[in-house]
This record gives C-alpha cells, structure tokens and sequence, in this order.
C-alpha cells in the first residue's frame, strides 16, 4: 500500500533523509532551512541531533560522521553557506566515506535575509554535484539518491532549495525505510590529512571525477525534455528547478514549447545542445541568480539567442514566479494581484513584552547624551531595533559584526561605540570579535541581549544559555566589566547607571541583560496548564 503524507518542502527533505538511513543532522537555525532538523529531531530519535554553534562547526561535525563511515546531512540557509564555506570546499578535497548531503535554503525576494544569494555557485565553485527539486516529491525522492551517489563519487552532494519550495506543502509518496550504514571508520588517512601533497592528489581526483560527473547529470532521471514533435520551434526553455513548475503551469506544450528541465548538476550540456537545435532562441529560466544562464551562453556562443534574467526576459532580482514566466514564454498576463495596493502593510515590531524593547530603551537614553554614539547592531529578532519607535541601531550586516564593528569604530575615534548582539549570534560569530577587542584593549561597550533563546527561528537551544559570563571572563573581559541586568521597566534606573558607567570605561565591557523570550515563556506556561 502506497503511504502518502502532506509535507512542507523542508519536512520532506527530512523523511528523505531518514529514510536513506542518516545517521546525523547538523545545523545552525536559519530560515528557510530550520524545519528540515526540527521535523527530524520530533520524529527520528534515533538519528544524532543538536543544534550547532554555527555553520561551520555543523560542517565539520557531518566530516567526523562521514569519516565514520555513516551517512550525514547538513542544514542551514543561503548565508550560513559563508560560514560554512572553509570546510565546505575543504570536503570536496578530502572526499567521503559515509555519504554527505548539504542542504542550502536559499531566499529569492530576501523575505527574511539580508541578501539574494544562490548557492549553486558554491556547488560549482567546490566542483561537487548539485541537485535541485522542483517540488515536494522530488525533494524526498532526492535524499536517497543524494547519499548514493556521495558514496559512490565519495564527494559531498549540495542540494539547493528555495523559500517557497521550503514553507509549501504537497502531497508526497513514501518508500521504505534504509537502515543506517554501519560504522566503518575510513583507514586511508592521506583522503584526510591536508597537507599539500595529499591535497594536491586529492584534488587532482576531484578534477578527473569532473567527466563521471557530467554523464551522471546527462543521464539523470531529474533532468528530462518535454518536446512538441518533429517542428521546429521559436523558442525552447531551460528550466532550473522550481522554475519548471511556473513554466508546466502554462502548459508549454501546447504553445509549442519544449522544455528541458534541469534539477541536477554539472548543467547537463548535451541536453542543452540538442534543445538548442530545434529552437530559435532559448528562455533560461531560474529562481535565484542567472548561474544556468551564464553557462548556456557561454555554450551556445555569442550568435545563439539565448534570454533569461541577464536578457530581462526575466526580472533580474527577487522570485519568479507564473506571472513573470508566462510573460517571458510570450502568452498576454491579466493584471496581477499587487499586495501593495490591495493590503495595508504592517511593519515587523518587537514583540509586546519583550526584553528587547527594555534594552533599547534604556540604550536610546543614555546614546541621547553623547554628541556621537553609535549603536552597531547584529542580526536577530532584535535587528527589528531599527524600526520605529526604536531606531536604536545603526548597522546590521553579518552574523557576529556588531563586536568588530564597534571595535573598528573605537578605534577611528567614535566614543561611545556601542555593540548590541543577541545571545545565539554572541557564540555563533561574536566570540572572536570580542577577542580581538579584549587584545586590543578597544573602547567598547557590548550589550549582550540574551533572552536564553534563538527567538528569530522558532525557539531552539542557544549554545552559550547559561554560560555567557563564563565565556566573556574566560577571553579577558575583566570581571569587575562584566555586568548582568534584568530588563524590566521597574529596573530602568540601574540598567541606565550601568551603561553609562561601563560607556566611561576606558576598555572592553559587557553588560548582560537577561530576560526569557516573551514567546519560549508564554509556550512554557501553556504546556505547564495542560499538563
């Protein structure tokens, strides 16, 4: 009997990965990725789980399973990839033993990211396979064939997936589940140790599987061709991935255009190349950057009619969508919904009752009496700062950037440079940053907000609950620079004298203000009821 189960993209990634006998999951929160290891941590506890201190570290922990010799999936969204980065490439060099699978959740449109970046180039630029879903199924059907064939290449795979394949739901058939591999450490130690020789060989295979690669992508059951017959058509469409369901929604065929569907990597070219053949010109169509496009170009020639993003075909920035494609393929679009003229916006706000607001307040009043204080700001649910009625903070850039930020600030001459981060952000990328100021003896102040949370995602485990004092004395903050504080409007008089006291303080100071997430509390309260 066949069982289907109605799944969000993210959670059918996870029953794929469960069902292909993982063994791991390693992640660092980030939306549109977070459900992915949540769905697996609520639903297979026999598969190891924790939430990471960052992209890196959940990198290099799926190494050590790999290693092992048992299979391993890593989550996180579009700029965790940044983080991820150094042993990401690095995994390429020294291969796999255990199957290794690394999920990158892109945001076209940035609904909750500061940029729009397409991971496919990582894929590319660490010369690895590359797989994209273009729905739910496949998003399930791909795990298994993931970790296959990362075993068989002994190369990690990179599986790319969009926001709105992430947070959509569809129907999704499953199979039986694969038992986990087995543990079968590996004994070839020069895979591993890179040192320059070792990595010159190990590199010099990467390059030779480039060709096994490609034929595996040619020959791929997730790159197929709808054609129209034996005429010649005016224009044919590559499309990657998501894309391929705006296109199917048209019903392509009927308009008399073939379409090449790509959701595996290296770009299948002679697929592309036989297209080309029996068209005039070719759409490109992709959700993300013009990655595919660029490749077709450069394949087909100059002379060869080739339109996309890059053409403007296609818009060249945020999610395509049916509306955008069917215009590109030449069918006359009504009027599309435009939520601006037809919605009141309601701009995101800092949650009533939380501690987020009491810091900003405090902060705002003591700022107001210097000529020049600035407050560099970092990413969490506390980035909302810089909204009204706050407008408390002055950047907000990368994971960890508030600390250094602050420190490159002090250092040009800016008194007070003050730095506000949140508790998960503090270990995820801060620690370093506060470091090097510590060494520096820079004129900081830094405001740890801890709400014993990652708020921004949901809720999950912070690395650094319960130890960030702990952590700042043990990088050299002085203790008597190391300041707690309950963020509450009855305590606002002490949290201003702190601040101001630690402002006038010629070196490195942090001041904790600790308070539960409004949110993680009220849950707590409604679980303590019903039980």
């Amino acid at each position: 009997m066949i069982q289907r189960k109605l799944l969000l993209g993210d959670e059918a990634i996870a029953l794929g990965a469960i069902h292909a006998g993982v063994s791991g999951v390693y992640a660092y929160p980030g939306t549109p990725s977070t459900e992915i290891t949540e769905y697996i941590q609520a639903c297979a506890p026999e598969v190891r789980s924790r939430w990471c201190t960052n992209e890196k570290t959940a990198m290099e922990a799926a190494l050590g399973m790999s290693y092992a010799g048992k299979r391993a999936l890593v989550c996180m969204k579009h700029v965790g990839m940044n983080v991820a980065a150094d042993a990401f490439v690095n995994s390429a060099i020294t291969g796999v033993n255990g199957g290794i699978v690394v999920v990158a959740a892109d945001d076209p449109s940035m609904h909750s990211s500061q940029n729009e970046q397409d991971s496919r180039f990582y894929g590319r630029f660490a010369m690895i396979p590359i797989l994209e879903p273009s729905n739910q199924q496949e998003a399930y059907d791909m795990m298994s064939h993931a970790f296959a064939l990362s075993e068989q290449l002994r190369l990690p795979v990179l599986m790319r997936i969009v926001t709105r394949l992430a947070h959509s739901r569809a129907g999704v058939e499953v199979a039986a589940p694969m038992a986990q591999n087995k543990l079968k450490p590996d004994n070839e130690r020069t895979h591993w140790v890179l040192l320059p020789g070792n990595a010159r060989r190990q590199y010099a295979s990467l390059v030779e599987k480039q060709p096994q690669m490609a034929v595996l992508a040619e020959e791929s059951v997730y790159n197929s061709f709808k054609g129209v017959g034996e005429h010649r058509a005016k224009l044919g469409v590559v499309a990657c991935g998501i894309a391929y369901n705006y296109i199917m929604e048209h019903n392509p065929q009927r308009l008399g255009v073939p379409v090449l569907k790509v959701s595996q990597y290296p770009l299948p070219e002679g697929a592309v190349k036989a297209l080309a053949s029996m068209c005039d010109a070719l759409l490109v169509a992709e959700d993300g950057q013009p990655m595919a496009e660029e490749q077709v170009k450069a394949l087909l020639g100059a002379d060869y009619p080739i339109y996309g993003r890059l053409s403007g075909a296609l818009p060249r920035m945020g999610e395509l969508n049916p509306d955008s494609v069917g215009a590109a393929i030449g069918i006359e679009m009504a009027g599309s919904f435009n939520p601006a003229e037809n919605v009141v916006p309601r701009p995101p706000a800092l949650c009533q009752g939380c501690g987020h607001r009491d810091v900003y307040d405090a902060l705002n009043k003591v700022a107001a009496e210097y000529d020049d204080a600035r407050i560099f700001g970092d990413i969490g649910c506390y980035t909302l700062g810089a909204l009204p009625p706050f407008r408390a903070i002055d950047s907000c850039v990368d994971m960890g950037a508030s600390i250094t930020m602050a420190k490159g600030a002090a250092d040009a001459g800016i008194h007070p440079a003050i730095a506000v981060i949140g508790d998960s952000t503090f270990t995820h990328s801060g620690m370093t940053g506060l470091l090097d100021a510590v060494n520096d003896k820079s004129n900081i102040t830094v405001i740890i907000s801890d709400n014993l949370t990652t708020a921004m995602t949901g809720g999950q485990d912070s690395a650094g609950t319960n130890k960030f004092e702990a952590i700042c004395l043990g990088l050299g903050v002085e203790p008597e620079h190391v300041r707690v504080v309950v963020p509450l409007p009855k305590n606002m008089e002490e949290i201003t004298q702190i601040i101001r006291q630690e402002i006038e303080y010629k070196g490195v100071s942090v001041i904790i203000p600790r308070r539960e997430c409004i949110q993680t509390l009220t849950r707590k309260l409604k679980q303590k009821k019903v039980q």
